[in-house]
């Protein structure tokens, strides 16, 4: 899927000052997938996730399953 796909959403938790960013997006063609780039190559590879996968995320975030 070709990144210009995704509505993207540059992270507000990464430094802007050295651009150390990801972004993050939702499909736009309906297929409830979501995508995370490199802001430093918004060219490159992103990762995808399914709706279920990004579900899970979220929610392991907001329990603080990942620590900082």
């Amino acid at each position: 899927m070709r990144h210009a796909s995704f509505n993207w959403k540059t992270s507000s938790y990464s430094p802007s000052r050295n651009g150390d960013c990801v972004e993050a997006g939702a499909s736009l063609d309906g297929t409830f997938q979501y995508a995370v780039r490199d802001s430093k190559n918004r060219g490159g590879t992103a990762l995808l996730f399914s709706s279920v996968e990004w579900a899970a995320f979220v929610r392991g975030i907001k329990a603080g399953d990942f620590p900082s």
